[in-house]
């Protein structure tokens, strides 16, 4: 073929998908949904009586190869408990601009306190505001859970956290 066709090749290109039906994703109106084991956003967890699966053990920050998670342990206390064991994570962070979505501080997390969802939406145009604190990771306190800090559930050891024998306490009233 004589070099002087190339360009007419390439228009021909264009011309032949000009009237083909365009794919289209009508994302923030619709979205699809993640596909399974999706790593999204992390989650830091609850026990059934609200208080916190985060011991602060830093094992997280350990694992993360990204050096995306700072987290700095404290002793509870009998006035100010958090989570049922000795210590709790006091300051949690997860630096979203860092963070490679590897699951690998999941995997670490000796309690399941971190999870990841599948929340996927987490732009911002601004650099601070990725950097999630222990406020915004914190998962919701379900009808019946009391925000820490507070005393164990009356009667429960480490062990019933543990083992997740700790559930929602009810009301007899």
């Amino acid at each position: 073929m004589p070099e002087f066709l190339d360009p007419i090749a390439g228009f021909g290109v264009t011309f032949s998908t000009m009237f083909k039906k365009p794919v289209t994703e009508f994302y923030p109106e619709q979205k699809t949904p993640t596909a399974p084991g999706y790593h999204g956003r992390h989650q830091l967890n609850r026990y059934g009586d609200g208080l916190e699966k985060c011991i602060g053990c830093e094992l997280c920050a350990w694992a993360c190869p990204a050096d995306a998670i700072y987290v700095e342990g404290a002793d509870n206390t009998d006035s100010e408990r958090y989570s049922p064991g000795e210590r709790y994570g006091r300051v949690y962070q997860i630096n979203y601009l860092r963070c490679i979505g590897c699951g690998l501080c999941v995997e670490a997390c000796p309690t399941r306190a971190l999870t990841m969802t599948s929340d996927y939406e987490m732009a911002d145009d601004n650099r601070a505001a990725l950097i999630y604190e222990k406020d915004r990771l914190l998962a919701p306190l379900d009808p019946g859970m009391v925000a820490p800090p507070h005393p164990m559930a009356p009667g429960a050891t480490d062990e019933d956290y543990y083992r997740g024998a700790v559930s929602v306490p009810t009301d007899n009233a």
